[in-house]
């Protein structure tokens, strides 16, 4: 009988763009200390988190990613490529290649900016608002459907645990000792 299929590493899978569920582990594996990991626990958490938005919004063929940026830009219309890129911590060639695929699928528009026409100002389009109109609906039932296992006051909890450590292990502003 052949082995069964384990999952590709997480760098394999970091930019892939599919929403198959990852394999089940064999019992039989000894994972050592990599269940104790918070980091280890949370990538597994995200992949399956991510497979879940997948499959949810299959038929937009967006990624959390891309939404995030439609959201930002939709309660931000105007702003500048490079605070989306602050914002999304994303370098800037990768807003680039990002902005350029949303704009392809016209989705968003890139304007000049005008305090500075150096930059580029980002606004949805109609056919961009009215897709996060429709994605907002459906991400909101995703997002229930994960915080089912928790409930609301761990899901609470656990939101703000994760922006603790988010905090802890950002890097100490010039000045703060």
């Amino acid at each position: 009988m052949p082995a069964p299929k384990t999952p590709k590493p997480a760098a394999a899978t970091a930019g892939a763009r599919t929403s198959k569920p990852v394999a089940t582990q064999p019992a039989e594996l000894d994972f050592d200390l990599l269940p104790g990991l918070i980091g280890y626990q949370l990538r597994l958490t995200q992949l399956a988190i991510f497979g879940d938005f997948g499959s949810s919004l299959s038929d937009q063929a967006i990624s959390p990613g891309r939404f995030g940026v439609l959201v930002l830009i939709g309660a931000n219309p105007g702003m500048t490529q490079s605070r989306l890129a602050l914002a999304t911590q994303l370098d800037r060639s990768t807003m680039v290649a990002v902005i350029d695929q949303l704009e392809a699928r016209k989705l968003v528009e890139r304007r000049a900016a005008p305090n500075d026409r150096r930059s580029n100002a980002l606004w949805l389009t109609e056919e961009g608002k009215k897709l996060l109109r429709a994605m907002k609906r459906r991400v909101r039932s995703h997002e229930t459907h994960i915080a089912a296992a928790l409930g609301d006051e761990d899901t609470a909890r656990l939101i703000a645990m994760l922006a603790r450590i988010r905090k802890h292990l950002q890097p100490k502003q010039a000045g703060q000792g």
